[in-house]
């Protein structure tokens, strides 16, 4: 018998043997936990299709024109820092992924299917899908492609709800609720029609008959803004605080798609910098265009009646002062043809402005005209800027946002200002116009005073010049824009353009992955191993018996794998009766009224084994020659009548209210020396029954006839019948049950009956599961030789030793765990 004395409960400290022995008894499991997790890691590898990160580097040069004041007082360069914002906002700008989606051909995306992964195949495709953009084809429906041999391929496609797209005009045209059901055989390069699809599909030089013959691949037609939603997901971020290059990174599946994708993007963001630098010289061609179709028709007029006149008429020399008069109209009209193409930019000007709410984005530079009106130029450039920061604003806030209505006014005001001045100007321009008429006319009379064919030729050439003088200047200052056209660069730079050249994949990182999986499977059967000791509200071990009570422990019941509840009898030589002998023997050393003793079994519940317990050591007595008698005191629920097949309408409740006298309540057991008393017919009032006079007069008789007499009684956690009877008894058996029994609820009622001061109560240790290690782990230790050693000294002495050894590593596995 253990702690036999009493003693108070120890302080509860870290027990590193014990702590080792438990981690050395869970040795499989860390080992299969951990072959688990690296195998899920293998597959996750294996069968995760890796993602490639490609980048490339931009430079977006300062604005070193600009001062920005604010640098002065230690806040960095504001405007710059705007300005790179502004760029990167532009970068990732919805409208600049779709113009390089639509400059790439990713109309139609190529799958393969293999080992449980879908690859795109991109550039490595074995064939191509040709169609008439001018035919709409269905977005988004899937085409199941099988290469067959000659020259043949299956085609299959299921799909409801496709939505037809327009590649000539760049939109989705209409949604088509029907079901698509294509099947087929058919050749390279056939024409495949369709109510809603026309295409046909060429093998290419990628084709190889021993890879791709029977495998499967499929290609869907796609629409531009599933594209463009697609590629936003890309990221921007300068590469440090002080620096304006930024990186362009986007992570991908198809390293080669992604890297044509992100140089794209810069060219396009390039040509679009270009464009918008160019934009001032491309508006003054234009304008000069326009301006040329007009006056080369009139200068062709003049030019063939001058030479037709010449050619008619005989004209003499004009004289010195003929000459000086035609040389100054010539002068006039010069300025004339000047100020004429001012005047109509003007009036260009103010048509534009009355026009265009927007931006100045198609206008005309004054500059480019060879106009230097500082006003004007100062007002264009306000209004330009303001326009500028309009949009940026707009970037950040609404329509009806109270900064983007002060922008709205002072652009009104701007322009009624700007409009203003242009009036002006054109009144300006036509008094200048008109002044040089009227010296023109002065100039006309001196002419008139000339010969009539003399006259008429100096008229002639008055007109041709005129026209010739306007054609020239037009031609100089569209040659002046087109030469700054030609010179303009770029304001930012690709530093390294994107490359797919020996790219690792930034997911799955494999070593990563196997690493992790090498330390879950340590940590996981730590945690668990740990956890399951600190989460169990379950009775395990003696530690945590002891740190709960100092009531001595009796010993410990085994578990039974055995069919029959009535163990003892039935296998007498197994291990589990053995452990019956061991309590028969630790009982001894409890008081006793000479060879006799009442014993009493308990628990805190049900289903800990109290009858299993009362049964079976009833028969070990009987087994040893003592006279023994089992009492089924569980008034409220009797079934040992069921173990032993005997009757129970006469017991215990029928004598206590007189119905029936002591011999005729007790009935013999198959087993020899061993007599019970059933609990009889469920009485109403039990503990009544219990704690009456007749039951004192039932023990007086029975102690006198029984050396042993062994009380199966209700759980004390539910009713207080075993309080009543423990008067009765020598010694009081507090059975636990391990891995079921509640450690609150035992250590409340544990405490309950240490505080009532009852004697002779200890406890029993039932459905201990003992191993080759229990020695060193649970209940083994101290009990006899057999128990918790393995093949050590009690090896070969039990019936169901050979039981055990055959019990192999997976059948551990589960009971342990």
């Amino acid at each position: 018998m253990e702690n036999y004395t009493n003693q108070a409960p120890q302080e509860e400290t870290v027990d590193f043997k014990q702590l080792f022995f438990k981690f050395y008894h869970y040795w499989y499991f860390f080992i299969i936990t951990v072959f688990i997790a690296l195998a899920i890691a293998f597959l996750f590898n294996k069968y995760t299709q890796p993602i490639y990160k490609v980048g490339t580097t931009v430079l977006i040069k300062d604005d070193k024109s600009s001062f920005d004041p604010q640098a002065l007082l230690g806040l960095g360069n504001v405007k710059n820092a705007q300005v790179l914002e502004n760029e990167i906002g532009v970068l990732k700008s919805r409208a600049l992924v779709n113009r390089a989606v639509r400059t790439l051909d990713f109309k139609v995306s190529y799958f393969q299917e293999e080992n449980f992964l879908t690859r795109e195949l991109y550039k490595d495709s074995p064939f191509t899908v040709e169609f008439d953009t001018a035919n709409p084809q269905p977005a988004g429906l899937r085409f199941n492609l099988i290469i067959l041999p000659n020259n043949e391929f299956s085609l299959t496609t299921e799909g409801e709800s496709v939505f037809l797209y327009d590649y000539a005009k760049g939109k989705q045209i209409e949604k088509i609720n029907q079901k698509f059901d294509v099947r087929g055989k058919f050749r390279f390069g056939e024409q495949i029609r369709g109510k809603f699809y026309n295409f046909k599909i060429l093998l290419n030089t990628n084709f190889k008959p021993k890879e791709h013959v029977n495998l499967n691949m499929f290609f869907t037609f796609n629409k531009i803004e599933d594209l463009t939603n697609q590629f936003m997901g890309f990221e921007i971020e300068p590469i440090n605080r002080e620096a304006s290059i930024v990186e362009i990174s986007l992570r991908s599946t198809n390293v080669h798609k992604a890297t044509d994708f992100l140089n794209t993007l810069t060219a396009v963001y390039m040509s679009r910098g270009l464009e918008k630098k160019n934009q001032i010289a491309t508006n003054t061609i234009n304008f000069i265009d326009e301006q040329l179709l007009g006056i080369t028709d009139s200068l062709r007029t003049a030019e063939t009646v001058l030479q037709d006149f010449r050619t008619k008429n005989v004209v003499m020399d004009l004289d010195f002062q003929s000459q000086q008069v035609f040389q100054q109209m010539k002068e006039l009209e010069n300025e004339k043809a000047v100020l004429l193409v001012k005047n109509k930019y003007y009036l260009y000007l103010r048509d534009y402005l009355r026009k265009n709410e927007g931006d100045l984005a198609g206008l005309t530079v004054p500059s480019s005209m060879g106009i230097d009106d500082p006003i004007l130029t100062k007002l264009i450039n306000d209004l330009t800027s303001l326009y500028a920061s309009r949009g940026e604003a707009m970037m950040m806030a609404k329509e009806k946002n109270p900064i983007i209505a002060s922008y709205d006014d002072r652009i009104r005001v701007n322009k009624r200002t700007l409009e203003e001045n242009i009036n002006n100007i054109v009144n300006t321009s036509s008094i200048s116009i008109r002044e040089i008429d009227s010296r023109i006319n002065m100039l006309s009379g001196k002419i008139s005073k000339l010969p009539a064919t003399q006259r008429l030729l100096v008229g002639i050439e008055r007109k041709f010049k005129l026209n010739d003088a306007i054609y020239t200047y037009l031609l100089q200052k569209r040659s002046e824009a087109q030469i700054t056209r030609a010179s303009n660069m770029p304001d930012n730079e690709v530093i390294d353009q994107a490359s797919s050249d020996e790219m690792e994949p930034v997911f799955p990182k494999k070593t990563l992955n196997y690493t992790i999986a090498l330390l879950l499977g340590f940590i996981f059967p730590v945690v668990y191993v740990l956890g399951k000791g600190y989460f169990n509200e379950k009775l395990i071990d003696k530690k945590e018996l002891e740190s709960l009570t100092s009531l001595p422990l009796l010993g410990h019941i085994i578990h039974n794998n055995k069919d029959s509840k009535i163990v003892v009898a039935e296998y007498p030589k197994s291990s589990i009766a053995e452990s019956f002998r061991s309590i028969r023997t630790n009982l001894q050393y409890f008081k006793q009224t000479g060879d006799k003793q009442t014993i009493l079994i308990t628990s805190t519940m049900v289903s800990e084994g109290k009858t299993f317990t009362s049964v079976n050591l009833a028969s070990i007595f009987a087994l040893y020659g003592k006279k023994t008698l089992l009492m089924g005191f569980d008034l409220r629920k009797p079934k040992i009548y069921q173990d032993f097949g005997l009757s129970n309408t006469e017991g215990i409740s029928s004598y206590l209210i007189g119905k029936s006298t002591i011999d005729s309540i007790i009935q013999k057991s198959p087993l020899e020396n061993l007599d019970i008393i059933m609990a009889g017919p469920v009485p109403p009032n039990p503990a009544e029954l219990i704690g009456s006079d007749k039951n004192a007069e039932l023990f007086q008789g029975l102690k006198d006839r029984y050396d042993y007499i062994i009380i199966d009684s209700p759980p004390v956690g539910l009713v207080t019948d075993a309080f009543l009877l423990m008067k009765y008894v020598d010694v009081s058996i507090f059975v636990v049950r391990q891995n079921y029994t509640n450690k609150k609820i035992f250590g409340s009622i544990i405490a309950d009956i240490e505080k009532r001061n009852i004697p002779d109560v200890t406890i029993l240790v039932n459905d201990v599961r003992l191993d080759n290690n229990s020695y060193s782990y649970g209940y083994g230790y101290g009990y006899g030789y057999g128990y918790g050693y393995g093949y050590g000294y009690g090896y070969g002495y039990y019936t169901d030793d050979q039981e055990t050894e055959e019990e192999g590593l997976i059948n551990k596995m589960f009971k342990k765990s």
